[in-house]
C-alpha cells in the first residue's frame, strides 16, 4: 500500500508542490509551488528544491543541494523554464543543478541512475544521459551534452557547448574546451585524448571483437599523422563497421568545437 509522504516539521513545502507517494522530506529542507517529486524519492535536510522542477522516482537527494535554481546567465530573464531528473540518482551533498533557458531550449535534463558526487555543478540547459557520474566539485557550464555512461572527474572543469561522448572518461582536474570524444579516456590542461577507456568498455561487458574495432579506429583518428577528415574517411572505409564504430565517426563528424587529440 502507498503511504503518504513524510515531511519532518521544520521543513517549508508549498501546498502546491506535489510530492508523490512514499517521499521523505528531511529537517529545514524547502520545496517551491512548481516542484513535483516522484514516489520514494528522499530529500535531505536543508536542501532546496524550486523553480518549475520535475524529480523522478526512487532518488536520493543529499543535505544541502540547491536543485532548480535560476540560471547563472545574464540573458536569463525571468523566462519560465524547467528542470527534468530522471529515477533512482543519487545527488550528493551540496550539488547544485539550474534551471533551462530561453536560448538552450527552455529545459535542463538529467537522466536516470546518475551519481553527482558532492559540490557538482550542472549548469543551465545541459542534458545529461542515463548511468552518468560527476565526480565531486566537477563544473558543467551551460548547454553541455553529457552522454550515457560517462565519468566526469573531480574538479574538472567543462566549457559551454561542449559534448562528452558516451563511456568516455574524463580524468581528475582536467580543462575540457573541446568535444570528448566516445569511449576515449580523456585528462590534461587543455583535455588531450589519451586512448581508449578499457575498463569502462570491460565494465559493460563489450565483446573483444568490438573493443579491437574501436582500438583501431582510435589508433587511425587520434595516433596518425593522418588530417581528422582523412582519418574518418579511413576509418570508413578499412574497419569492419559496427554501431559503436558508427557512433564514434558520426560524434566527430557533428563536432562545432572540434574533438580533444591526442
Amino acid at each position: 500500500m502507498s503511504s503518504a509522504p513524510t515531511i519532518e516539521p521544520t521543513a517549508i513545502v508549498d501546498p502546491q508542490a506535489e510530492l508523490a507517494p512514499g517521499v521523505v522530506v528531511g529537517p529545514y529542507a524547502v520545496i517551491g509551488p512548481d516542484v513535483r517529486v516522484g514516489p520514494r524519492t528522499a530529500i535531505g535536510a536543508h536542501c532546496v528544491l524550486e523553480g518549475c522542477t520535475t524529480i523522478g522516482a526512487d532518488c536520493q537527494i543529499f543535505t544541502g543541494a540547491v536543485i532548480g535554481s535560476i540560471p547563472q546567465d545574464l540573458k536569463y530573464a525571468g523566462e519560465k523554464s524547467e528542470l527534468i531528473i530522471g529515477d533512482r540518482n543519487h545527488i550528493r551533498e551540496y550539488v547544485t543543478i539550474n534551471l533551462g533557458t530561453k536560448g538552450g531550449g527552455g529545459s535542463t535534463v538529467s537522466g536516470s541512475d546518475c551519481l553527482l558526487m558532492a559540490y557538482a555543478h550542472v549548469a543551465h540547459d545541459c542534458q545529461v544521459g542515463n548511468h552518468v557520474v560527476i565526480a565531486n566539485s566537477a563544473a558543467l557550464a551551460g548547454h553541455i551534452l553529457v552522454e550515457d555512461r560517462a565519468i566526469v572527474g573531480g574538479l574538472v572543469g567543462i566549457h559551454q557547448f561542449v559534448r562528452v561522448g558516451t563511456l568516455a572518461m574524463v580524468g581528475g582536474c582536467s580543462r575540457v574546451a573541446q568535444d570528448v570524444p566516445p569511449y576515449a579516456t580523456c585528462v590534461g590542461y587543455p583535455a588531450k585524448v589519451f586512448g581508449l577507456n578499457s575498463e569502462g568498455l570491460k565494465r559493460v561487458g563489450m565483446s573483444e571483437d568490438i573493443k579491437e574495432r574501436l582500438h583501431r579506429a582510435f589508433r587511425v583518428l587520434f595516433h596518425s599523422k593522418l588530417s581528422m577528415s582523412n582519418a574518418l574517411q579511413h576509418v570508413a572505409q578499412h574497419i569492419p563497421s559496427c554501431p559503436e564504430v558508427e557512433h564514434l565517426l558520426a560524434f566527430i563528424r557533428q563536432s562545432k568545437r572540434g574533438v580533444c587529440r591526442a
